[in-house]
């Protein structure tokens, strides 16, 4: 920009050639001034307005303020010339914001890709709250734009990631979910990377609403890395687009592992090739590099679906190996996978053959090394190396950074706490740990060894002696000085007879170490010294001493304290109000140590919010629990609380029913896009009712068509197991693109339906395409499963449809003689187990009764019908049996009789089931009536 502008250029040189800050604001004042005066003159072409307002933004880049060219700039943003539009002299907060929004409302809906983009600057790099909200849904119409370049649409991705990072509330996330999610099929990896870092962002926040990434994402690596599908120029250094490769891989762990036998075989072999991909390390440090960044998240993902695996067996060979490398980053990566493997793990046996290796790490020459092994430590502690690790961690906590003392600290306690194998081995540890650790030891650790020795009795004694002995060093620190106060206060008394522990001695030790304590620590001990006025007579007068010379202080709180004391310790011997006041402190409530609170408040939150936690498979497993609950609270209409307090996060909801008014997670995160039961809401229409009923009781047929799309359905079932194969044809002159199948089953543990093969993300124009589910019947449910499909076509379309797919299709045919069935239905009996109902029928145009659909119907529903059991021939006797994987056979007959005078029909069906019954009598009455 200066090189074309030889008046900004002189105007910088100046400024940088001046020798003194005096001579600096000399000359900008001048400047100032002859700009003020330019503008107030007017008639200034915008070559002109440029120039100034280029010399106002270095002005205020060095920090001066700007009072001048607010509105210049303001007009430049409405000039057609990109040179001009460029300069933008605001920010975030800037009054002056509002009066562009329209200009930058006018370039983003214009024809120009440069004007495009320039606004999308603008927006990602000074929109405040209000520019966000005004201008969020033209970013985003920008995205979905069928007619938008690849590069707007990166832009305009990465423009949406920065205003929901900064602004979430006027983000409506889950209303845009599918459109989004739909770009991840985008031809141009480029959009795909950036929309996928949106996604990202987004699903993390929303997890429901995004859960159809989880396919786009699996399909996209399966196309990556085994079908090599990528343009050359996305290959860096032979490696197919690493970055996207990455971020597909971090985001699958958000998300529960797939139950679809498919998705876990494609990502099995994803991983696996990828894997073997980097079993031999190349020469070329590049290729290692994003070799190495893909292995590294694949590992993370294959210890995320399955920790047994053999796959994870292969990772920890490989992670022994990469701990052990000469580059710093491949040991950080090794450490930091191996630390997640540790907290997922069910043996830590494969982590613990590397146990030296790591306690080495810990004097490597980088600190983030070092942090990563300290959290390894952490994760792979248990009983049988504890007191390994820890002791390791204590001889290392000595020598450790400044940066890493007060986690280590924490570290060693937890562990310490959690793994002791015997009280005394705590209490020396935890003591060796605070004089060692000094200021960085919180008030945390030494609270949570007060509860813990008041709460063991046969701890008590052994806890004085230590700490008495501890207080003998020559220098020790305030935190051990606290601890001693406490427990010599309370358990003083249990070692006074012994030598070297009378109360005198006590009394010297611990006095002398005051003189060098703040306030809060000798009003700690003023209350240890009135404990022993009631039980050490003979040192009664020393200690009136103390309280007499405290009376007199400055701090109020030590007076205030002295004075009572010095007021109670002076009370008659037979008075019993200092033996009251002085009782022992009684144990305390069991409650959860603060220490892990502590440590979690270290970690903090991150943009990318962990998977897991360091410490261990128990410390996961409760952040799941944790993570439900959360959920449940968030989706009955409160807001979480933090993890962080160190408590129970539901203590406060104990013993309330949260059962009654708590809704789906998926039909709230969906905002409005789900029924109550969590199922999307499903297409109707007489046409679309009609397809599902016929098909109900048909093998094949049309089961939704529109001018875009038809759906036809072909099935067959045996035993508990169908397979129902779905034509997907596409009737309109241009393909759909972004086609995306999944499936709603309201109740996974009583059917199973899952997709053959991962569906095409393409339909060419006037072709059709085929999907096989496989379809197994567990047990009776009542509810079909809902297929969805989402495509864009000119604009993005959303359909869900029911699949029949209803009990009696696991119906299988039963002969029975007269005999047998009147004998079965006797034993059955009546109701619960007989579901009947009379219904109005009609005529055929003869006035006859229509007996050809009526068997139709039956056979249909796949009962077999039985001959010459009824003598009224227009009767219908049908027999069959369900079979279910978990629940075996449950037998059905049915009885159907119509009666042509009265147009009515009487059907009863009688079933060991009840459940069934009504079932069957509901799907057999609307073909019938019809």
């Amino acid at each position: 920009m200066a090189s074309n502008m030889r008046g900004l250029t002189q105007f910088i040189a100046d400024i940088r050639g001046a020798r003194v800050r005096e001579l600096e604001e000399k000359r900008i004042n001048k400047e100032m001034a002859n700009i003020r005066k330019k503008f107030k003159d007017g008639n200034l072409d915008g070559y002109q307005k440029k120039k100034y307002v280029a010399k106002i933004i270095f002005t205020y880049i060095l920090g001066y303020k700007v009072d001048v060219g607010h509105m210049e700039a303001v007009n430049l943003i409405s000039s057609p010339k990109y040179s001009e539009k460029q300069i933008l002299l605001m920010h975030e907060n800037s009054d002056f914001l509002r009066l562009v929004v329209n200009s930058i409302r006018k370039d983003l809906d214009g024809n120009n890709e440069v004007d495009n983009c320039l606004a999308l600057h603008a927006i990602a790099n000074v929109g405040g709250s209000e520019m966000a909200e005004a201008l969020v849904e033209d970013v985003h119409r920008l995205l979905i734009s069928p007619t938008s370049q690849s590069f707007v649409k990166k832009k305009a991705a990465l423009t949406l990631l920065r205003l929901y990072r900064k602004h979430p509330d006027v983000f409506p996330a889950a209303e845009w979910a599918l459109r989004i999610v739909s770009i991840m099929d985008d031809t141009d990896l480029g959009v795909v990377i950036c929309v996928t870092s949106l996604v990202m962002a987004l699903a993390q926040d929303h997890l429901a609403p995004y859960a159809v990434c989880y396919n786009k994402a699996v399909d996209r690596l399966h196309r990556l890395v085994i079908e090599h599908e990528y343009l050359a120029t996305y290959a860096y250094y032979k490696v197919p687009s690493p970055w996207l490769q990455v971020k597909l891989l971090r985001l699958l762990q958000y998300y529960p592992p797939s139950d679809d036998p498919n998705i876990r075989t494609v990502l099995h072999e994803v991983l696996q090739t990828i894997m073997n991909n980097s079993a031999e390390p190349s020469r070329n440090v590049q290729h290692n590099n994003a070799q190495h960044a893909v292995l590294f998240e694949a590992i993370g993902l294959a210890i995320h679906l399955d920790s047994s695996s053999p796959l994870v067996g292969t990772a920890a060979i490989l992670l022994a190996r990469f701990i052990s490398s000469k580059e710093t980053n491949v040991r950080y990566l090794g450490l930091d996978t191996m630390a997640h493997l540790a907290a997922r793990a069910d043996s830590l046996e494969p982590i613990k053959k590397q146990q030296n290796i790591i306690i080495l790490s810990l004097r490597d020459k980088d600190i983030s090394v070092r942090r990563r092994a300290l959290d390894l430590l952490y994760s792979m502690c248990d009983v049988d190396n504890s007191e390994l690790i820890v002791g390791e961690l204590l001889r290392y906590l000595r020598v450790a950074d400044y940066a890493l003392r007060e986690e280590m600290v924490l570290k060693i306690a937890i562990l310490t706490e959690k793994y002791a194998n015997s009280y005394k081995w705590y209490v020396d540890t935890i003591l060796q740990l605070i004089s060692a650790a000094g200021d960085h030891v919180g008030d945390e650790v030494w609270y949570r060894v007060v509860q813990i020795v008041t709460n063991t009795e046969d701890l008590q004694e052994y806890a004085a002696k230590v700490v008495f002995q501890h207080l003998k060093a020559p220098s020790t620190h305030e935190s051990l000085v606290k601890v001693a106060g406490y427990i010599l206060g309370e358990y003083g008394h249990l070692i006074a007879n012994e030598p070297g522990y009378s109360p005198i001695e006590q009394f010297r030790v611990l006095h002398g170490k005051s003189q060098f304590c703040v306030a809060s620590t000798r009003s700690l001990l003023l209350s240890t010294y009135i404990k022993w006025v009631n039980v050490f007579p003979e040192i009664k007068p020393q200690l009136l001493n103390i309280f007499e010379r405290y009376r007199h202080v400055l701090d109020s709180e030590l007076q205030q304290r002295a004075c009572e004391f010095y007021a109670l310790a002076s009370r008659p011997e037979e008075d019993e109000l200092l033996q009251n006041v002085c009782e022992e402190m009684p144990p305390f409530p069991p409650r959860v140590s603060a220490l892990l609170g502590r440590l979690n408040q270290k970690h903090g939150d991150t943009g990318d919010k962990r998977t897991w936690v360091h410490g261990g498979k128990e410390a996961n497993l409760d952040r799941e629990v944790t993570k439900k609950k959360t959920v449940l609270v968030e989706t009955n209409g409160g807001s979480a609380p933090a993890a962080s307090d160190g408590g129970d996060i539901l203590g406060s909801l104990a013993g309330l029913d949260l059962s009654g008014s708590i809704q789906s997670p998926t039909a709230k995160a969906g905002g409005g896009l789900f029924t109550e039961n969590g199922a999307p809401p499903v297409a109707v229409g007489p046409n679309v009712d009609r397809w599902f009923d016929k098909l109900t009781w048909n093998a094949e047929g049309i089961l939704y068509e529109d001018v875009q799309i038809q759906i036809g359905v072909k099935s067959r079932y045996q035993g508990h197991i169908g397979q129902l194969a779905i034509y997907l044809g596409n009737k309109v002159p241009s393909p759909l693109t972004s086609f995306t199948t999944s499936l709603h089953i309201s109740d996974p543990e009583a059917l199973s339906v899952t997709f053959a093969k991962i569906p095409p993300s393409t339909i060419a124009p006037r072709t059709q395409t085929q999907q096989l589910l496989h379809v197994e019947c567990k047990k009776m449910f009542t509810t079909p499963p809902v297929l969805s499909i989402s495509f864009l076509a000119g604009s993005h379309q959303t359909l869900s449809i029911r699949l029949p797919i209803v009990i009696t299709k696991f119906f299988e045919h039963v002969k029975l003689g007269s005999t047998d069935f009147f004998e079965r239905w006797k034993l059955i009996g009546g109701p619960p187990r007989e579901a009947q109902l009379v219904f109005p029928v009609e005529l055929t145009s003869a006035g006859q009764l229509d007996l050809v659909k009526h068997r139709q119907v039956v056979g249909g529903h796949r009962l077999n019908i039985l001959e010459d059991i009824d003598p009224n021939p227009s009767n219908i006797v049908a027999a069959a049996v369900l079979h279910t994987s978990a629940e075996g056979k449950v037998g059905c007959l049915l009885r159907l009789e119509p009666n042509r005078e009265a147009k009515l029909c009487r059907i009863t069906v009688r079933s060991t089931s009840e459940d069934v019954a009504a079932e069957v009598l509901k799907l057999l009455q609307k073909p019938l009536k019809d």
